[in-house]
Formats: C-alpha cells, sequence, structure tokens
C-alpha cells in the first residue's frame, strides 16, 4: 500500500500564502519525482509543481515566481509554498508520487485537500 497524506489547505484572502505538505508512507520502494497538480470546478486537473530526485523542478506557468516546491527525501515528503495567492489559484490541490518499479511507471494520488482564495 501507499498513501499520500496531505495538509496545509485551507481559505486565505488574495495575496496571503499557504504551504502544502505531503507525506508519502507505505510501499514506496522506487519513489521518484514527487508534485502537485490542481483541478478547480470544471477544469481539468493540471500540473502545478513537481520535484524530482535531486531536486529538479518543474511549475506550471501560472505559479512560477509564486510557489516553490521542496522535499525531504529521507522523510519521503513534498511541501508546496504558496505565496501571493490569487482566487485563480482556487482548487483542490492533489499530491502525486511517481514510483518507477521493474520498468513500469506507478502513479500515486492523495485524497486532496481544498485550497480556497478568496476576498
Amino acid at each position: 500500500q501507499v498513501q499520500l497524506v496531505e495538509s496545509g489547505g485551507g481559505l486565505v484572502q488574495p495575496g496571503e500564502s499557504l504551504r502544502l505538505s505531503c507525506a508519502a508512507s507505505g510501499n514506496i520502494f522506487g519513489l521518484n519525482a514527487m508534485g502537485w497538480y490542481r483541478q478547480a470546478p470544471g477544469k481539468q486537473r493540471e500540473l502545478v509543481a513537481t520535484i524530482g530526485v535531486g531536486g529538479t523542478t518543474n511549475f506550471a506557468d501560472s505559479v512560477k515566481g509564486r510557489f516553490t516546491i521542496s522535499r525531504d527525501t529521507a522523510k519521503n515528503t513534498v511541501i508546496l509554498q504558496m505565496n501571493s495567492l490569487n482566487p485563480e489559484d482556487t482548487g483542490v490541490y492533489f499530491c502525486n508520487a511517481n514510483m518507477l518499479r521493474w520498468g513500469l511507471t506507478l502513479n500515486y494520488w492523495g485524497q486532496g485537500t481544498q485550497v480556497t482564495v478568496s476576498s
């Protein structure tokens, strides 16, 4: 079993910040890249940011310069620091973890945590 547990979502006003954390546990052999995706009502799930083993990062254009992503490999945890939040950042944020096992790429998802940015 693999479990991704997210925390840190909530309601904030525009311009404020939130910090999301996701901890992976269970059978996580082969854990590779981790990241965050989000889904707003009426929209498809989209990539927010990812971080690979060794720290290589990738961000959606919409969050570049505002969000940072980091990970604690020893703790199998990925953190998304969200600054200068906009109402457009509202959505359910899902933690994602990729695992490579025997030539297969496995994707695991957290339950999602709600982020609401509203004045």
